[in-house]
């Protein structure tokens, strides 16, 4: 088995921004060479969670309303209390949906569903810069 890292680079306006990231995860793939196995993604930050949806502006705007519903950034957060960052309910948010996602590839092609997109959502309070871990094994 094969062990390839690669890196992608954001950069996010915070505030649930929702960026597709589908063609650089295969990218990664094919830059790999690999045919068959499975790419983890990673984002390393309590701010941030990975997960697949479709990328319509529809979906989109649910999702959002559902974070904003569940979890509201005007509530009181102990986080805030302690630091003072006011991105308190960015970490709730983040922890919902949880920073790694896995995907099977076959003939080195993902293996996703046909409205499936892979997206990343910065939930800080602020614009940032992320890199994300893939990491691709197979044969």
């Amino acid at each position: 088995m094969t062990v390839s890292t690669k890196y992608l680079d954001l950069a996010t306006r915070g505030s649930a921004h929702m960026v597709d990231i589908t063609g650089n995860v295969a990218a990664a793939l094919k830059e790999s060479g690999l045919n068959n196995g499975t790419v983890t993604i990673f984002c390393p930050s309590a701010t941030s969670a990975l997960t697949t949806i479709e990328y319509e502006s529809g979906c989109l705007s649910d999702l959002t309303r559902l974070f904003d519903e569940i979890i509201p950034s005007d509530q009181h957060y102990a986080h805030n209390a302690r630091w003072g960052d006011g991105n308190g309910h960015s970490h709730v948010r983040a922890a919902l949906l949880g920073p790694s996602l896995t995907v099977p590839f076959i003939d080195g092609r993902l293996t996703l569903g046909t409205w499936q997109q892979i997206i990343f959502v910065d939930f800080d309070n602020r614009p940032r810069q992320r890199r994300l871990v893939a990491q691709i094994m197979g044969e």
